[in-house]
């Protein structure tokens, strides 16, 4: 399970509509649950899709990533997933996702734009068995 306040929620699905027709994506922070607890989101850093074709692909430099993981570390705050949007569907991660996903046991939040937003999320598990769907908890505040 994966527990976001509703105003970092909101912001993803914000970030996602000012998107437009190409993905959008960051980092989420906070304390990533092990051994079955719940990821707990505290914080979300947007990152500069920089994918060669970011209607349907999005890259976070190295740069960058390393960056927002350094500021993330010096808040406190553990690497909790990484969030993205798919403007046309589908409101699952699809087969570049799975091919990309590179954080075992990290939440990889999918904010889909076809109709009402949709915002799900799912855990790579990294052994050979791929994503595995999560519950997305709202809590109220920050």
């Amino acid at each position: 399970m994966i527990e976001l306040p509703r105003t970092i929620y909101d912001d993803i699905v914000r970030h996602a509509s000012e998107g437009g027709k190409e993905e959008v994506c960051g980092v989420l922070a906070g304390d990533r649950g092990t051994d079955g607890d719940p990821s707990v989101v505290t914080r979300r850093y947007e990152a500069e899709n920089v994918a060669e074709t970011p209607r349907t692909r999005y890259l976070i430099t190295p740069e960058e990533q390393l960056e927002l993981i350094e500021r993330i570390e010096a808040d406190g705050l553990d690497v909790v997933g990484f969030y993205h949007s798919h403007p046309t569907g589908p409101a699952r991660p699809s087969e570049t996702d799975a091919a990309q996903a590179a954080w075992p046991d990290h939440s990889y939040v999918i904010c889909a734009l076809d109709g009402h937003p949709f915002v799900g999320s799912w855990r790579w598990r990294g052994d050979g068995s791929g994503f595995e769907q999560e519950t997305v908890a709202l809590r109220s505040g920050q």
